[in-house]
């Protein structure tokens, strides 16, 4: 067994091979599956002689160097690694093993579960189908065949465009192959086939370019999936007008199953949903259920450009894809609904679950330094706070130049596995922003506390600001953070005297506001602008529910009254 050891940012070490593209061939049997193989390779490091791929519970049946058997002396395969001896700097790899998907109770990699096949390869499941260098920085370009019996799977799906009809065979088993021009991580691939039903439309993007949309579902379910299409139809005219992404294939498609383990996967142009996350009966669903799918459906689909054409480096870097896609799909929703409720919605969640996470033994920044396993990871820190500093960039930079940033990050890095360090690049390059200091929300654990307090003379309101910065779980000290923090002034007759943008990056500091007749009413963190807890103990809680015209601080000051 292998013996398991923590992963450590600090030992992160570039791949010493590219795969430049990848032939799968799929054949589907009941009782197990025979999935070949073949990668062109090319070396990137002269001096590394052997191919290390990652592997677990595979049988293997066969290997072939450049066309030529392997005998077993030219490979060794043990603690889940196959490698290759002695390779040359350009060869091709054909291997050729055995799964066995109905015995699969790991929910990774390629299952079978209530008829129907499914994979779900994030973070390291696609060890479980292939031999592969299956870390998100190997990305290449994969072509798909699946062949299956034509009475059971009479749907099969695979990644990118159809390259081939679907055509009969002999033993009433079909067959058929996609392709997908964009190279991608092997955690992005996907293969569904199954019994299902379908409902299908269509849609023009900016360029004119046309894509057949199709959501599969389980036989019955065809009519429950309307909201998701108009959803689906909704998020991409968004991305295309917020941020210029178009989607880059000529079809896409969702499937909905109750056998998927998962919530939602954004695999390239077949993301997979578990039913709950796509179907509602417009009879009996709630708002809150119609919103749901939108936001999801949403999210899936935003990450063909963030988390997709660019995608991490290594784990260590999810909260680039996933926090910026949940700030995405956030603004979304906003933008579809209100405004004021879904940031309401946004911070309730986030002070529910990630400021706990924050405060117990299990805090972590949102780029982790280690971990032991990966699936440990997706959490709300990861997601939620992600999303978070996120945003306070965005407040910091401003709309134009948040929207060149992001323009410079798709341009600079579409088809590669980059890291959060290359984003905060991006942001600080388009916007002239210095946002060094900014990055220790990426590496720092915990919720800083806001303790304020303010006086007024002579005409002059000096308000200050402490930052009280929590200790690490292990107990290491933590530094000041950089913020955005937005204020409002309020006169006693309820009139706003001013509402400004506070930049905090020191430990204690203060603000004087000059010229006024009286002491003002403070309005903080208006908008919830970052995600710290605010300890202020001359809020006037009654009066900013009655003045206070910024409806999150309005709101919030009534749920603090009322306790």
């Amino acid at each position: 067994m292998k013996q398991i050891e923590a992963i450590h940012l600090k030992d992160y070490q570039e791949p010493n091979f590219k795969i430049d593209t990848v032939d799968l061939v799929f054949e589907l049997f009941e009782e197990h599956t025979y999935v070949t193989n073949t990668m062109k390779f090319t070396k990137l490091t002269e001096s590394t002689k052997d191919l290390k791929l990652d592997t677990i519970d595979l049988e293997l049946e066969s290997i072939f160097l450049d066309d030529h058997a392997l005998s077993i002396d030219a490979y060794a395969y043990e603690n889940e690694v196959l490698s290759i001896k002695n390779v040359p700097h350009n060869f091709s790899l054909k291997i050729k093993n055995k799964i066995y998907p109905q015995k699969n109770t790991e929910l990774e990699g390629l299952y079978l579960s209530g008829g129907i096949f499914c994979t779900q390869n994030e973070p390291e499941g696609f060890r479980r189908i292939t031999p592969y260098l299956d870390k998100p920085d190997s990305l290449s370009i994969f072509t798909t065949t699946i062949i299956a019996d034509a009475t059971k799977y009479p749907i099969m799906l695979s990644n990118g465009n159809k390259a081939t009809d679907t055509t009969l065979l002999e033993n009433n088993r079909h067959t058929i192959t996609w392709h997908d021009p964009h190279p991608k991580p092997s955690y992005l691939f996907a293969l569904v086939a199954g019994d299902l039903g379908v409902i299908s439309d269509s849609f023009t993007t900016a360029s004119g370019n046309d894509v057949e949309l199709n959501i599969y579902c389980d036989l019955g379910n065809e009519s429950k999936c309307h909201h998701a299409m108009k959803s689906l139809k909704e998020a991409m005219v968004w991305d295309e007008e917020k941020y210029g992404c178009e989607y880059d294939l000529a079809i896409y498609n969702i499937v909905a199953v109750d056998s998927f383990n998962m919530g939602a996967m954004e695999n390239k142009g077949l993301n997979i949903f578990n039913t709950s996350a796509v179907l509602a009966n417009p009879e009996v669903a709630t708002d809150d259920n119609f919103m749901r799918i939108q936001s999801i459906v949403a999210h899936e689909y935003f990450h063909n450009w963030t988390g997709n054409r660019v995608t991490c480096k290594n784990w260590f870097q999810l909260t680039l894809k996933e926090g910026l896609t949940v700030f995405r799909d956030q603004c979304f929703s906003a933008d579809l609904n209100s405004a004021d409720v879904q940031r309401i919605n946004d911070v309730n969640a986030l002070r529910d679950y990630q400021f706990v996470e924050d405060a117990s033994p299990t805090a972590h920044p949102i780029q982790p330094k280690s971990y032991v396993s990966m699936n440990n990871f997706y959490t709300a820190t990861v997601y939620e706070k992600g999303a978070e500093v996120i945003r306070m960039i965005h407040t910091l930079i401003g709309e134009a130049s948040y929207r060149k940033a992001t323009d410079l990050y798709f341009k600079t890095f579409d088809g590669q596995a980059v890291t959060t360090d290359d984003f905060l690049w991006s942001m600080s390059e388009a916007s002239g922003h210095d946002l060094s200091q900014f990055k220790r929300w990426y590496n720092q654990s915990g919720t800083p506390i806001v303790k304020i307090s303010d006086s007024f003379d002579n005409g002059t309101y000096a308000l200050t600001l402490k930052q009280v910065i929590p200790d690490t779980v292990e107990g290491e000290k933590q530094l000041p953070y950089y913020f955005p923090f937005k204020i409002g002034l309020i006169n006693n007759d309820g009139q706003e005297i001013l509402e400004k943008m506070l930049i905090v990056s020191k430990e204690e500091e203060t603000f004087s506001f000059t010229d006024l007749e009286e002491k003002p009413h403070l309005s903080y963190n208006r908008d919830f602008s970052a995600p710290v807890i605010v300890n202020y103990p001359n809020a006037n809680y009654a009066f900013s529910m009655q003045h206070n015209k910024n409806s999150f601080a309005r709101y919030d000051a009534t749920q603090t009254f009322a306790l």
